[in-house]
C-alpha cells in the first residue's frame, strides 16, 4: 500500500477525479437528450395505437388482432422465479405474455432493441 507525507497528492488526486467525471464530452450529451428524444416519440405512439393490454389471453390477442406472424421460442419456465414468458411478432409491434397472458406489448422499431427478435430466439 502506498503511503503519502503530505495530503497534497490526495487532494490532486480527487480534483482530478472529480474534474473527469463531471465533465462529459458534447456528443455524449447530445446523444443522451436524442435517445431521451427518441424513447419518448415511442411511448407517445405507442399510447396512440391500439395495443393488446395487459391481462388480455393469448386466445382474446389472437381474437382481436389475428394470428402472429411468428410465435419466438419461450424463454424461463425453469421455476416460479422465472416464468415462462413468450413472444408474438406481429407486423408492428411485438406482444409478451406470462404464461398465456399479455403482460407488455411494444412497437417493433428501431428505436427500440427488438427490431429483429428474432436473432435472440
Amino acid at each position: 500500500m502506498v503511503k503519502f507525507t503530505s495530503r497534497l497528492p490526495i487532494v490532486i488526486l480527487l480534483a482530478a477525479a472529480a474534474g473527469l467525471a463531471v465533465s462529459q464530452p458534447a456528443g455524449a450529451a447530445q446523444s443522451r437528450e436524442h435517445g431521451d428524444s427518441l424513447l419518448i416519440h415511442r411511448v407517445q405512439q405507442e399510447k396512440d395505437m391500439n395495443l393488446p393490454k395487459r391481462g388480455l389471453s393469448m386466445a382474446q390477442v389472437e381474437k382481436t388482432w389475428g394470428a402472429p406472424q411468428r410465435k419466438l421460442s419461450p424463454r424461463g419456465g425453469d421455476s416460479k422465479k422465472h416464468p415462462q414468458i413468450n413472444r408474438w411478432e406481429y407486423a408492428n409491434f411485438i406482444v409478451y405474455f406470462e404464461h398465456s397472458h399479455v403482460i407488455h406489448s411494444v412497437l417493433n422499431t428501431p428505436a427500440g432493441n427488438n427490431t429483429n427478435p428474432a436473432d435472440v430466439n
